[in-house]
């Protein structure tokens, strides 16, 4: 069997047609879903960028790992010390490594690992494309390496090819002559003149009031949007760029099957669609980043057509919990592969045939930008802060996922036996899981260090915007970080 897993960097299931969406992004996308399923509830276990391809491409929680953040320590995998072999057990153990040992060429065509300096992405591929910009890359610039690689060598069978685009990612940068699909859309209508009036008298990074971090000025090759957002046409300039982004990157979807059928190879051909993490757009007074451990950032969308496998529920909307981790699980499971016992990650692979049955609950969390674990099950999404990322976060935030899935409520005060159930299954998960740790709770390091790469308490960037805050009438909430610093101010529980 031919896979092809494309991996669209910041690519939120909820702004795609076929989740449901009421503008028209994602025509090519939802024409694979209806050939083959899409998952409604699938996780990054860890987010973002880099936490989260770690823990897919091992198969492995970052509290394993101890990969959580963009940078510090906690960045790079753990030495394996006085036990590592001639080869590292991490290594072996990759997704590309099982699938070399199944037979299958292996080939990647990404600048995430370089962006990064996570070569651990590429742990077990035979082939390497980096295409330069770092991330910057749009979707006409990604695919012809792709092109290349499949009029070469996409008649063989057995490969995986891992393709990777950035369009939905800031900076919004769809080319011009593509133009604005969705001018005359409207937003949703969650998002209220009433909320953003809140959000411009709160605070953060990548707020409302500084979209592109910790200013208001949108720095250089940002084409879409604005700097701060005080009204909802504000808003609409801003969903306009990053809605453009997806329909650019899905338009060239439709280019890569149009390919696959002139090789005569798209019958034969597994397409995975997914993400490393989604994006909020104003949930949590985070636009255009990905900041927290929640439905925004680490729901993903799953589009999985597998010739063979999936013909039997062709259009159908599978509702299970899955992470992002268990999909290398099922790709081995599929081809007849043994599961590496290192692995975090569980077969999901009769969903595939219409078995819908996944986790009880999942447990979800974000290291480079805040310090959140987060449990998600039945309707419910409980988040716990440790570390706020300079946002108006309190320790405890429930919220009616199916009811308020822009997560507008926080519940945790009027619903504290929902609170104490989420502990409890965190608590539960982190009792299973740290015999398991290569060294311990990676989250109390990042605090240490000053808290995460992007908020962290010693860096410029936190000392300059504690200026900016009182130079902008907020000093009471600068004052408030001097007390704190990176703990939240309130406990959420508050009647």
């Amino acid at each position: 069997m031919r896979i092809l897993y494309i991996d669209i960097d910041s690519l939120r299931p909820d702004h795609l047609s076929c989740y449901g969406y009421h503008r028209q992004t994602s025509p090519n996308m939802d024409a694979l879903a209806d050939e083959g399923v899409r998952f409604t509830n699938y996780y990054a276990s860890d987010s973002p960028c880099l936490p989260s391809r770690t823990a897919f491409f091992l198969s492995s929680y970052g509290l394993v790992t101890g990969v959580v953040n963009h940078g510090g320590a906690y960045a790079d995998l753990p030495l394996e010390g006085p036990g590592r072999g001639f080869r590292t057990q991490i290594a072996q153990n990759t997704l590309a490594s099982t699938l070399r040992k199944q037979g299958y060429r292996t080939a990647s065509i990404s600048p995430f690992p370089n962006r990064h300096t996570a070569y651990q992405i590429w742990y077990g591929f035979d082939e390497l494309v980096d295409t330069g910009k770092g991330g910057l890359e749009n979707a006409d610039e990604m695919f012809p390496s792709l092109e290349r690689w499949l009029k070469t060598n996409g008649e063989e069978d057995n490969w995986f090819v891992h393709f990777n685009m950035w369009d939905p990612h800031t900076p919004y940068d769809t080319p011009d002559d593509f133009g604005n699909p969705f001018a005359d859309d409207p937003i949703e209508d969650w998002l209220t003149q009433d909320i953003i009036d809140a959000q411009n008298a709160s605070f953060g990074p990548h707020s409302a009031t500084e979209v592109s971090g910790y200013g208001p000025e949108l720095f250089e090759g940002w084409k879409w949007g604005v700097g701060s957002i005080k009204t909802r046409e504000d808003a609409k300039a801003h969903i306009d760029g990053y809605d453009t982004g997806i329909r650019y990157a899905d338009l060239y979807v439709g280019k890569i099957v149009a390919l696959l059928k002139e090789l005569g190879i798209y019958e034969d051909t597994a397409i995975i669609i997914s993400a490393d993490h989604g994006e909020n757009q104003g949930e949590l007074n985070v636009y255009g980043d990905h900041q927290t451990a929640d439905q925004c950032t680490n729901r993903l969308p799953l589009i999985v057509r597998w010739p063979g496998i999936t013909e039997g529920v062709a259009g159908q909307e599978l509702g299970a919990f899955h992470y992002n981790l268990d999909l290398p699980a099922t790709l081995i499971d599929i081809l007849g592969g043994e599961i590496p016992s290192t692995w975090s990650g569980e077969s999901f692979a009769p969903s595939l045939q219409g078995l819908d049955t996944g986790r009880d609950y999942l447990v979800i969390s974000q290291g480079a930008w805040s310090c959140q674990r987060s449990v998600r099950w039945d309707d419910w999404l409980l988040i716990r802060t440790y570390h706020t990322g300079m946002k108006h976060f309190p320790e405890y935030m429930l919220f009616d996922i199916a009811n308020d899935p822009h997560e507008t409520t926080n519940l945790a005060s009027q619903r504290p036996d929902v609170v104490g159930q989420g502990l409890r299954l965190l608590d539960q998960w982190m009792g299973e899981q740290m015999p398991r740790a290569l060294r311990g709770d990676p989250f109390w390091g990042v605090i240490q260090e000053g808290g995460p790469l992007h908020a962290n308490i010693y860096s410029d960037d936190w000392k300059n915007y504690l200026v900016r805050l009182r130079e902008t009438g907020r000093g009471h909430y600068a004052d408030l970080f001097e007390e704190y610093g990176g703990r939240p101010f309130t406990s959420g529980m508050e009647s």
